[in-house]
């Protein structure tokens, strides 16, 4: 499973970070940082993921 950002329309809310700081952090500017861009999530982090695309609130993240 992979988790794609829309990086413009990302908001910096970081719930993302909330539910999976594994996988997504901000940087110190509040811009998204995700772990594992462009590649798929290791298993013990989908559950984690999907909680996190779940929570984003400007639906920057989608599951693939």
């Amino acid at each position: 499973m992979k988790i794609i950002a829309d990086y413009d329309r990302c908001e910096g809310h970081g719930l993302c970070v909330d539910q999976a700081p594994e996988v997504f952090d901000l940087d110190d500017e509040g811009d998204l940082v995700h772990h594992f861009d462009g590649t798929d999530l290791p298993a013990e982090h989908e559950a984690a993921g999907r909680r996190a695309a779940d929570s984003c609130p400007v639906a920057a993240l989608r599951l693939a």
